[in-house]
């Protein structure tokens, strides 16, 4: 850390920034007891509102010509179903993974949104509160950037997954299947089609939660560095190219990661939708 009274280096301000408010010091070793608060309390303030907007969507729905916030929606679920259509044919099965797959896509894109906040804004709120309650000066705001989430996320469209097989193709019909394919029904090939089923759980649960983390953390890294260029200039009153590099770099950036953590959202649901659907189909 900085010596107090100094100003903290590019590095001693990147790693502090990547450190969460935890239940205890972070340390080398693992341990699954330790809590990011900061990655729990933002997720479920984003899942709370994007609960919120979908119910002030459906409180306001009217059968006339509706208002701009109505149609968006309207819009945004007419995407989500006409998807789920194409990838999942049981009607049944559709009615649950609709409205899953479109709460998957509000609250990730909320949790990615985040992102867009001055990297410095709620950081600098908290230095002032947490000190002050006796937390840690720590405070990260971009849950997605967060690999527990991500994988926490991955893990319960894994759970969605086994559910549809056992309810689709019932206990016994699924143990065949885990057994028999995709070799085929021989005796000597059951260990190795079912090491390969193993397998392909386990990649497509830790590829679903690696993608979302990966673009999001280096999303966030790249805002610090250009947060970076505005502190040096406010440090030193000096280098005009830093400030103005600062305004347009920042507001390019933010500009583009709108695409980006819309993209994201909307990989991450339709590879939820697509999972879900290879557990509707037999081999």
């Amino acid at each position: 850390m900085a010596v107090e009274g100094q100003a903290p280096t590019a590095g001693e301000y990147i790693i502090h920034h990547l450190q969460h408010l935890q239940n205890k010091p972070q340390t080398d070793v693992v341990d699954f007891s330790v809590i990011n608060f900061d990655s729990v309390f933002f997720s479920v303030l984003m899942g709370v509102l994007g609960c919120w907007l979908l119910w002030l969507a459906a409180r306001k729905a009217t059968s006339g010509a509706p208002g701009r916030f109505q149609a968006a929606v309207e819009l945004l679920v007419e995407m989500v179903d006409g998807q789920a259509k194409g990838i999942i044919h049981n009607a049944a099965s559709r009615r649950v993974v609709a409205p899953l797959a479109l709460t998957v896509f509000i609250w990730i894109f909320l949790l990615n949104a985040m992102d867009l906040l001055p990297v410095d804004l709620l950081p600098a709120l908290w230095h002032v509160a947490g000190p002050a309650v006796g937390a840690p000066d720590y405070l990260r705001v971009v849950p997605t950037a967060d690999l527990s989430i991500t994988m926490g996320l991955s893990i319960g469209v894994l759970l969605v997954c086994l559910f549809y097989n056992v309810k689709i193709k019932g206990a016994g019909g699924w143990a065949h299947e885990l057994f028999t394919a995709p070799f085929g029904n021989k005796w000597f090939l059951y260990p190795v089609n079912f090491l390969m089923q193993i397998i392909e759980f386990v990649a497509k649960t830790v590829s679903h939660g690696m993608r979302l983390f990966g673009n999001m953390y280096a999303g966030e890294l790249i805002f610090m560095l250009i947060a970076l260029m505005g502190g040096a200039f406010a440090l030193t009153g000096t280098g005009i190219a830093l400030f103005l590099g600062h305004i347009v770099a920042g507001w390019v950036w933010a500009v583009f990661h709108i695409l980006i953590i819309t993209l994201q959202a909307f990989v991450f649901m339709m590879l939820t939708l697509v999972y879900i659907g290879q557990a509707h189909d037999t081999h």
